[in-house]
């Protein structure tokens, strides 16, 4: 009967033996990439140029006032919620001209 130590053994040998195996799997691949890169004359600086520029967004132009109530000078855009003090009352009243 095998023993819990002579199991981690044989874990701590193969974890060994997996990675040998990377590491040669690593430089191989390395290899056959430097020799493709070298085949069409390519550069670090080639590969790294392949990603898009970042999107630049224009700042937003201030919107124009729409009403305003001439008796306490308050002013709205005529965008989102009505203000308080348009209430109940005709927009068509406070446009601006």
């Amino acid at each position: 009967m095998t023993t819990y130590q002579e199991y981690q053994a044989k874990i701590a040998e193969l974890q060994n033996l997996a990675e040998s195996a990377r590491r040669d799997e690593l430089n191989s691949a390395k290899e056959k990439i430097a020799a493709i890169m070298r085949e069409h004359g390519l550069t670090l600086a080639d590969l790294a140029g392949t990603a898009k520029p970042a999107k630049v967004s224009k700042p937003r132009a201030p919107v124009p006032m729409k009403y305003r109530d001439t008796a306490t000078g308050q002013s709205w855009t005529g965008r989102g919620r009505a203000p308080k003090w348009l209430e109940g009352k005709n927009k068509e009243d406070f446009l601006i001209k």
